[in-house]
């Protein structure tokens, strides 16, 4: 098997992207990169997750395209 080009859809993954979410157990803000799965609120320690949908779920070149670490990162 020759490997893919990369697609658009991991490109968060493979260029890690930070989004600021609210945590819903106190409201403050929580930074969080595209290629963490979980991180901890710092103001409460509540666990927030990263809801990342991507193909890795599905497409049969997401080990070659993301790599074998954020793959099993991400497949779980």
């Amino acid at each position: 098997m020759t490997k893919p080009d990369l697609c658009p859809g991991t490109a968060n993954i493979r260029t890690p992207t930070l989004r600021i979410k609210l945590c819903p157990n106190c409201g403050g803000e929580v930074e969080i990169f595209s290629t963490d799965t979980e991180v901890s609120c710092p103001g409460c320690g509540f666990e927030i997750y990263n809801n990342l949908e991507s193909c890795i779920q599905w497409c049969k070149y997401a080990r070659d395209c993301v790599g074998e670490d954020n793959f099993q990162k991400f497949k779980k």
